[in-house]
């Protein structure tokens, strides 16, 4: 992680949950600004260039939807709502729309400040190297440019379609990635309803990873939302790396 104190955005109407969330980050080392509504959240992000925003969607100046849209069109950064719509149609909407994650109020804090530090994690990851990246957790050794996977040294055979859908997860580690977008990337536009499909291949890959269906430590489902991947991503530049000499 960075040496630098990490900055977390809470955009919340809720003056108990801000302060129950800048308590919980600050004792973490995190930099934390508050927002009580949608306007003030959006000029804080634009002020302050937050590491991760934590959004409410219930606002009273503007939809939470609303900001989401406008946060992501002006960069990436990892958003995460944080909110007590529950009903899958929200949580389907603004994983489409750009959050990189959803949490429902009432929340557990380790879970969140768990699923913060996936986030940043990934985020710390330099872009435009993807030839020094692979990915290593549970045993397993994911290499993107080989489009090879190895499990506990030994290597495993996945089909072209188990592939696919392994290196989305891959791509976005520590996040929800939707069955629609997933559907819509490596089957096709015209089966994004074809859920049917992605469940078969899931069911392939917890069988070749070796990840039990009822632990989910690896392979994590959103129930009716979608995928979620448990996996670091490093680099295999790393001089200090002396496990790249015994794979394959």
């Amino acid at each position: 992680m960075s040496s630098e104190p990490q900055r977390i955005l809470v955009i919340d109407d809720e003056p108990q949950i801000r302060r129950f969330l800048r308590i919980s980050l600050v004792s973490q080392g995190f930099v934390v600004y508050e927002a009580a509504n949608g306007r003030e959240g959006l000029a804080l992000a634009l002020k302050e260039a937050p590491d991760l925003v934590l959004l409410d969607l219930g606002l009273p100046d503007m939809d939470g939807q609303a900001v989401l849209d406008r946060l992501r069109a002006r960069g990436q950064v990892p958003i995460i709502v944080v909110s007590v719509r529950g009903q899958e149609g929200e949580k389907v909407r603004a994983l489409d729309h750009g959050a990189n994650d959803y949490v429902t109020k009432p929340f557990g804090i380790q879970e969140l400040l768990a699923r913060i530090r996936a986030l940043l994690r990934v985020r710390e990851v330099p872009q435009g190297m993807p030839e020094g990246l692979r990915y290593r957790g549970n045993g397993l050794v994911i290499d993107p440019i080989e489009r090879r996977v190895w499990r506990n040294g030994t290597p495993v055979h996945l089909t072209p379609k188990e592939y696919a859908v392994l290196e989305r997860l891959c791509r976005h580690s520590g996040r929800v990635v939707t069955q629609t977008q997933l559907l819509r990337e490596v089957w096709g536009p015209s089966h994004a309803e074809d859920t049917h499909y992605l469940r078969i291949v899931i069911s392939k890959l917890r069988q070749k990873l070796g990840d039990d269906p009822a632990d989910q430590s690896l392979l994590q489902t959103e129930a009716g939302i979608g995928y979620r991947l448990m996996i670091e991503p490093e680099s295999t530049d790393d001089p200090g790396d002396n496990k790249k000499e015994t794979l394959p």
